[in-house]
């Protein structure tokens, strides 16, 4: 039930903003592009690349909102957490390296811990294509081969575009 509310508030973070601020930031268009022309040419782009995705249009303002298929991965308490600090703090660094390598390289989208210390210690959004893709990704992170975090990968959905605020 937690993981529900916690996709909740972030959808609603991911999809507060105004879809002309998503057209802009979408796909610049040049003023005498049709925004139906930029909305195809993202979709085939997308579909191109392989990413599920579906479409809708926002009835208060008439623009074609496309929905992408994310993947949220969870980076869990792991069992093996018994390293020493040198290690740990090793590890630390290292882990922030692939997290900062993923973004980098436009695997994922955004990254971070939360704030307290239970047992989901944070969440990276992965936009790749596959599950599998997400999954192998995430499995490279230092952390996890070393046992102190592992990975629960969701599928998440969110409108193209949106950014955080």
């Amino acid at each position: 039930m937690k993981y529900m509310y916690l996709l909740c508030a972030l959808t609603a973070v991911l999809v507060a903003c105004e879809s002309k601020v998503q057209r802009e930031y979408i796909m610049e268009p040049c003023p005498e592009e049709a925004p139906a022309q930029a909305v195809a040419e993202l979709k085939k782009e997308l579909t191109d690349g392989g990413f599920q995705i579906f479409d809708y249009v926002d009835e208060a303002s008439g623009d074609t909102v496309i929905m992408q298929q994310y993947f949220l991965a969870f980076l869990k308490r792991g069992p093996n957490r018994s390293q020493t600090k040198a290690v740990a703090d090793s590890l630390q660094q290292l882990h922030l390296a692939h997290l900062g390598r993923m973004y980098e390289e436009g695997y994922a989208d955004i990254s971070g811990p939360f704030g307290d210390d239970g047992d989901i210690r944070g969440i990276t959004i992965y936009n790749v294509p596959t599950l599998q893709m997400a999954d192998s990704l995430a499995n490279m992170d230092p952390m996890v081969k070393a046992g102190r975090l592992v990975i629960e990968i969701h599928p998440w959905w969110a409108a193209k575009g949106f950014p955080l605020r």
